[in-house]
């Protein structure tokens, strides 16, 4: 007897458990290493420690933004078009960042020796625009170069393309974030500029509804801390990461490897959001969007509830 009610003990706590688990589905792009700290904060169990389970969905970013904005979407990873959508209107806030440099690097054809010996070519990109070009163009002008008048940046879509045009010499480089630089090389092809060695530009993050901050603000502060043990593992945890990063990305050890190498001092560990990198991804995306008016940061950006997580976690501000 005394067995039987402690089994239907157990199976009451286990059940009751397992309701209070509260899922949350979070979007992702692209399976590239900017992106870790949610998956493997799923991964190393750091949601279920706080009653969450994380599901990962690999995402079009103008659908991911929609569905951010309708509900069916819990959080999005990607800051910069979010900040572009909340330029615009979009009811959505930057909650935190795990990845306040971009890790997007400037990859050229072997004759090229500097950046100021682009003037003139043609850059390839993967779309007209986006976040690739945004990065390419502070590049450019942190080395003097004038990206409006002495560079012509081309959409040519996937990374195989991009690298076709390259070798067709139809193209003198292309911009990428790892493993892209990793398999450039291997090409033959060389590294000229990484934009996080030249400036600040958050790039991965928390981002969230203002519908959700308002009705779920203790949630939003579970999923942030998640994410911020997440980064604190990936430096403490480099085999632990780079087997993680093989899994989710699908790519082999030796790049994993070479990937981890490059970001994983990207990585900041209280997700915190650098003001003056925000800054700057707001003037380049005005620009983008055509948009005159001043945009401050609070209209992109709520850290309120990241500095609730961050004195939980013991990091008193």
């Amino acid at each position: 007897m005394r067995k039987s009610l402690l089994a239907l003990l157990a199976i009451v706590i286990l059940e009751t458990s397992a309701l209070a688990i509260e899922k949350i589905r979070i979007g992702v792009p692209e399976l590239n290493a900017q992106f870790l700290p949610l998956a493997l904060g799923e991964k190393r169990g750091f949601f279920r420690e706080d009653g969450l389970q994380g599901e990962i969905i690999r995402i079009n970013p103008t659908v991911a933004l929609a569905a951010l904005v309708s509900g069916e979407l819990d959080y999005w990873t990607v800051i910069g078009n979010s900040v572009a959508a909340a330029i615009q209107g979009a009811p959505l806030r930057v909650l935190g960042c795990y990845v306040p440099g971009s890790p997007s690097a400037l990859i050229v054809r072997p004759e090229f020796k500097s950046v100021p010996e682009l003037r003139g070519k043609a850059i390839g990109l993967n779309t007209s625009g986006g976040a690739l070009e945004s990065t390419a163009r502070l590049i450019f002008k942190h080395f003097g170069v004038d990206p409006d008048r002495e560079i012509k940046f081309l959409p040519l879509g996937t990374n195989e393309r991009r690298f076709s045009a390259m070798k067709q010499g139809l193209t003198a480089g292309t911009m990428g974030s790892p493993p892209l630089d990793f398999l450039g090389k291997k090409m033959g092809f060389v590294v000229l500029a990484r934009a996080y060695e030249l400036f600040s530009y958050p790039t991965s993050g928390v981002v969230a509804s203002l519908k959700k901050i308002k009705e779920k603000p203790d949630e939003v502060r579970r999923v942030i801390k998640a994410g911020i043990k997440a980064t604190r593992n990936i430096r403490q945890n480099r085999e632990g990461t780079i087997q993680f990063m093989t899994e989710w990305s699908k790519i082999d050890k030796e790049m994993a490897t070479a990937t981890y190498e490059n970001i994983s001092k990207l990585f900041n560990d209280d997700g915190s959001v650098p003001e003056k990198g925000l800054l700057l991804v707001i003037d380049e995306l005005k620009k983008l969007g055509k948009v005159e008016r001043e945009i401050s940061p609070n209209e992109v950006m709520d850290i309120s509830i990241l500095k609730d997580a961050q004195k939980e976690l013991g990091m008193g501000r």
